[in-house]
């Protein structure tokens, strides 16, 4: 009784049953329930309880945030830690991908072994055989062919696929083109081959040149369109016995599979007096009528504005096969387009290559 009148002890008193409603009201808040009466006494104190907890852990929540600076520090902290440990796995990772003696040897073994795969898989598309939808249609040609030219029993399965591709495989359309080339071949070149003797006008402009081989394996011609004059001596005749002795040059250079050549036509210096059109026609027709599907690529370099009168005359008498192997050549990228197609080794000195021309005749 004596602590009813003792302040402090009556604070304890107090405090202890706010403590207690409290306590009651969050574990049993079913027995706090009524706001009125004797028990509602007993709900407000907890009320007071609750109140006070909150506030408590407000105030205590506020005293552990940190200020800016200290979260700023904590991040930096953070980053440089996290740096740190990722500079140390780049290490661990560096040195254990970092290659020794033996490892750089195989790489490198490897390395030529790729480079010599990919040569023999060019030698490999070089070597164009024959499909067997290909030998049928030349079969058939063959017996279509033997009843009206006796002679195309000599002629190669090759020769005969030849003439099929430039009709894309029509037997019937091929075999009238073959038929029309032995007819011609019989009447202009009786002897089987143009000598020397028969071209000396041609022979003697200098124009044509032949040596070394592209990296399909197709023969090289160089051909100066400067150097050519119209032929007033021999005529339009004379220059085409030149263009059937030269294509025959180039087509004794090359084998069954690996029938193409390669021309390239350096036109530096070509001016009105080389605009030749009759004779060019006349190259044109001899090429894609009588020597079909030979013709590899065409690359025209040191080309004039002069040139391009010519070449819209020229145009609409090239077929379409053959005109998607011409291509015009850049002067700044000369040699670096030409080395795309031709070997160092290969290519003419004039066009930064190691190769010495040698005239047609001579070759």
């Amino acid at each position: 009784m004596s602590a009813l009148f003792n302040f402090h002890s009556f604070l304890t008193v107090v405090l202890l049953g706010i403590c207690t409603c409290t306590y009651v009201k969050m574990h049993f808040p079913a027995l706090l329930e009524q706001r009125t009466g004797f028990r509602g006494f007993f709900w407000k104190a907890a009320r007071i309880g609750a109140r006070k907890t909150l506030m408590e852990g407000k105030a205590e929540a506020v005293t552990m945030k940190p200020n800016n600076d200290e979260l700023l520090s904590k991040q930096i902290m953070r980053q440089e830690a996290a740096a740190t440990e990722k500079q140390e796995i780049q290490m661990q990772c560096d040195d254990a991908m970092k290659p020794n003696d033996d490892e750089l040897l195989s790489k490198q073994r490897m390395k030529q072994e790729a480079v010599e795969t990919e040569k023999e898989g060019i030698q490999m598309r070089c070597d164009d055989t024959i499909t067997d939808q290909e030998m049928n249609k030349i079969e058939l040609m063959r017996a279509l062919v033997e009843k009206q030219g006796p002679s195309s029993k000599e002629v190669d399965d090759y020769a005969l696929r030849r003439f099929l591709r430039a009709r894309d495989l029509d037997i019937e359309k091929s075999a009238a083109m073959f038929l029309k080339y032995l007819k011609w071949r019989q009447s202009f070149v009786p002897k089987g081959s143009i000598s020397v003797s028969e071209i000396p006008n041609e022979i003697a402009q200098n124009k044509m040149f032949m040596q070394g081989e592209d990296k399909q394996g197709c023969p090289i011609a160089v051909v100066f369109g400067g150097r050519h004059i119209q032929n007033k001596l021999g005529g339009v005749e004379e220059f085409k016995r030149f263009i059937v002795f030269a294509l025959d040059k180039l087509c004794a250079r090359t084998s069954p599979g690996r029938e193409k050549f390669t021309i390239i036509g350096d036109l530096q210096n070509f001016g009105y007096c080389n605009s030749d059109v009759r004779a060019y026609l006349a190259a044109l027709s001899i090429v894609q009528d009588c020597y079909p599907e030979r013709l590899g690529k065409v690359l025209l370099v040191h080309v004039p504005y002069i040139f391009c009168t010519l070449w819209k005359i020229l145009y609409p008498f090239i077929d379409n096969h053959t005109k998607k192997k011409i291509m015009f050549v850049e002067n700044k990228r000369l040699t670096a387009t030409l080395l795309q197609d031709i070997d160092e080794s290969q290519l003419p000195e004039t066009y930064g290559g190691k190769m010495q021309l040698v005239p047609i005749q001579d070759a």
